[in-house]
């Protein structure tokens, strides 16, 4: 027998800035990025079943095995933590590409975990709920948090929340290839120990900078880069020409988001349909960055 439901949108982030610093011991890196979240997004119906069953229903490509999927796997860790519920049945909708630097999983992530304790007579809170998301993924703690915007640093779950930018347009360029977290990394690893020296990636220098500069567009366009754009196009060639065309619309901001594959511009003036240019061998999306976290909506 099925219990309450929930219906969430788990909304994609961009990285405005990326910078990776230099690898722990553990094999982990830390990082320092700024991240805004986009209207772009999945959405998923999570439902509390009495019966001890776990399903999750995906609806827009294969994504490998169900207890794979970074919505299973929170569902579950939000029950190891609470005890409750006995079981959950997720409808996943995938708007998101996989792979392209999003945030896609670990959006659904999040958003299991908010839709889960908004649902929950007694709700773990979001100190608890943080937790949980920093050990699935480096992602998840903003995505979870109710944040719009935030500095974070460590490997993601230390953040600072930000006033969100005024909205903008985006335009995202999503090339034909996908680029795993994991490779993109090695990728990083091995170019930098064939470059020789690591000095230039012990500290961070994003923490130096002022509100005065995160809270103004081109301001923050100026500070814009991505440590993983090199090395990434670098094994695929075909993403510098994107990024060149895209540089060369009205976008007043272009960068990479996440490890990639997805370019974004952002635009200034709304941008017309008609007038979007076409990328050879990539799907763009035209969306809006996003002035609200979307809370889930209980249904029964």
């Amino acid at each position: 027998m099925s219990g309450p439901s929930a219906w969430i949108a788990a909304q994609a982030k961009l990285n405005f800035y990326l910078r990776v610093l230099n690898r722990e011991e553990s094999g982990y890196h830390t990082i320092e990025t700024v991240f805004h979240r986009i209207d772009h997004a999945d959405e998923l119906m999570v439902k509390v079943e009495d019966e001890r069953q776990r399903t999750l229903d995906v609806v827009g490509g294969d994504f490998g095995p169900v207890t794979s999927n970074l919505a299973y796997r929170a569902a579950v860790a939000y029950q190891d933590a609470a005890g409750w519920p006995r079981g959950f049945t997720i409808e996943l909708e995938k708007n998101i590409p996989a792979g392209a630097g999003l945030g896609g999983g670990s959006a659904d992530a999040a958003a299991v975990l908010r839709a889960l304790d908004s649902l929950s007579r007694a709700p773990l809170g979001q100190r608890r709920l943080l937790s949980i998301a920093a050990a699935l993924g480096a992602d998840i703690p903003f995505l979870m948090s109710g944040e719009v915007m935030a500095l974070a640093w460590g490997r993601g779950e230390r953040m600072l929340a930000l006033p969100h930018l005024p909205e903008r347009d985006v335009l995202l360029v999503v090339p034909e290839f996908r680029v795993a977290t994991i490779d993109a990394y090695a990728w990083l690893d091995k170019d930098r120990s064939r470059l020789g020296g690591t000095g230039e990636y012990e500290t961070a220098d994003l923490l130096l900078a002022t509100e005065q500069v995160l809270a103004d567009w081109h301001q923050l366009a100026d500070l814009s880069r991505n440590s993983f754009l090199n090395p990434v196009a670098a094994r695929h060639p075909k993403l510098r020409p994107l990024l060149e065309q895209l540089k060369k619309t009205n976008a007043f901001l272009c960068g990479m988001s996440g490890s990639g594959s997805t370019l974004f511009g952002i635009f200034e003036n709304p941008i017309v349909a008609a007038a979007t240019p076409k990328f050879e061998g990539a799907e763009t999306i035209a969306t809006r960055t996003s002035t609200e976290v979307v809370q889930p909506i209980r249904i029964g």
